[in-house]
């Protein structure tokens, strides 16, 4: 009786939380984007509640209406709300991104983590631009001028037409989702514990990035919507576009992070960010080897060894200031048992 007495007091409580949580829509506006920048004196957009869930509409980087249609893209498949944005916005930089928010937790406090439910990803237009330019990407030397290549989306079966002969598979992820700082305006193009600019491809729908929080209400941001990235993103850009996300924001009083994790239905994911590799790279590392102590409760040991062992340390990108660095811990390695 009391067991059946627990669970049906444990039952009500879910379905009390969940019917407690609402809904929000945040469309992309003049009012509603922050351009090229993380603040965590930014006013916020849009209030919501830990438990929430709000689907945010986001531009690509693929330039004004005017820049897209003299490389070729039809007037028609240009989301009208680009002008309206291109026009009224006038705080700009110092980075280039036009991030939707910020959208406030109200829970959220300094110290606290913020989770990221990425429930859906929409990408909301047919077309992606690839662009590099003079003094950008990886090879700049090699590249000393600039191109822009529209790429068609066939969103029915999920490929993009880049060339006679070659499809690439959409896998849609904001290249951008992150928190506030604990001060003023930062860059949106480096990534850093704030998360940002991270340019990992596998946070896609389905998957869930956790963040720790500096600002009061996290003020999370999301933009830079890619429908597919190779790890690196070389040339600086990737299949740039326009996406629509939906997310379910949950604040966490009881964990403590020092770097952004996340995790999909396959892999757990530690992540680095610096301007140099190798150093992004022991970062990542080391948040695996903590994760693996205090989740999978291993020694240090045993936490190093099954990094080199099961672990693949990835390359997440070369071109953002900041390079970045993910350790993909495969799930299907822990037996029921040691779950």
């Amino acid at each position: 009786m009391r067991r059946t007495a627990l669970a049906s007091l444990f039952a009500s409580f879910v379905v009390t939380s969940l019917a407690a949580a609402a809904e929000f829509n945040l469309p992309a506006t003049p009012q509603t984007v922050a351009w090229g920048y993380y603040s965590g004196q930014a006013k916020p957009v849009l209030s919501v509640h830990s438990g929430d869930t709000v689907r945010m509409q986001t531009l690509s980087t693929c330039g004004s209406r005017e820049r897209m249609q003299a490389n070729g893209v039809k007037p028609e498949d240009i989301p009208a709300y680009t002008d309206d944005i291109y026009k009224n916005v006038t705080d700009k930089g110092p980075g280039g991104h036009i991030l939707t928010g910020p959208v406030a937790i109200l829970e959220a406090e300094p110290g606290d983590v913020l989770e990221v439910q990425i429930l859906k990803v929409d990408i909301d237009v047919p077309f992606a631009c690839n662009v590099f330019g003079v003094g950008s990407g990886f090879l700049p030397m090699e590249y000393p001028y600039s191109r822009y290549k529209v790429v068609p989306l066939d969103r029915q079966k999920m490929v993009a037409h880049f060339a006679p002969g070659i499809e690439i598979p959409l896998k849609p992820f904001f290249g951008s989702m992150g928190v506030a700082p604990a001060g003023g305006k930062i860059d949106s193009a480096p990534p850093f514990v704030h998360a940002g600019n991270m340019d990992n491809k596998e946070l896609v729908a389905g998957t869930t990035l956790t963040i720790p929080v500096a600002a009061k209400g996290a003020l999370f941001e999301a933009g830079d919507g890619h429908a597919a990235q190779g790890n690196g993103e070389v040339d600086i850009t990737a299949l740039e576009t326009y996406l629509s996300g939906t997310f379910r924001f949950v604040v966490h009083k009881n964990r403590h992070l020092t770097w952004p994790r996340a995790e999909t239905p396959t892999h757990y994911i530690s992540m680095g960010f610096s301007k140099d590799l190798k150093e992004a790279t022991t970062m990542a590392l080391r948040d695996m080897i903590a994760f693996l102590v205090e989740e999978k409760h291993l020694s240090r040991d045993d936490a190093y060894m099954l990094a080199s062992t099961a672990v693949d340390m990835e390359i997440t990108q070369l071109v953002d200031g900041n390079v970045g660095v993910h350790a993909m811990c495969p799930k299907k390695i822990f037996t029921a048992a040691q779950r």
